[in-house]
């Protein structure tokens, strides 16, 4: 059984407020809210966004840009 844990988060006292409301008028406990936002945010962060999809198919058709070395992708992305 996956253990509880506790967390605490700092925030302008009306967004608290509002988050509050915004529950209470959904009939939903405020942590599972924040529980389905965090599973959200972490399921969002797993699938590859629409450049990096594009990039890939352009990839497997042979197309796109090649790098000679991590440094060089680096480079042109400005990372």
């Amino acid at each position: 059984m996956p253990k509880n844990v506790q967390m605490s988060i700092k925030m302008e006292s009306e967004l608290h407020d509002q988050f509050m409301a915004a529950a209470a008028v959904a009939h939903t406990p405020a942590a599972q809210v924040v529980r389905q936002l965090m599973r959200k945010f972490i399921a969002q962060q797993e699938i590859p966004n629409q450049i990096t999809v594009t990039a890939l198919q352009a990839a497997d058709r042979g197309e796109g840009t090649r790098f000679d070395s991590a440094d060089s992708l680096f480079k042109d992305l400005g990372i």
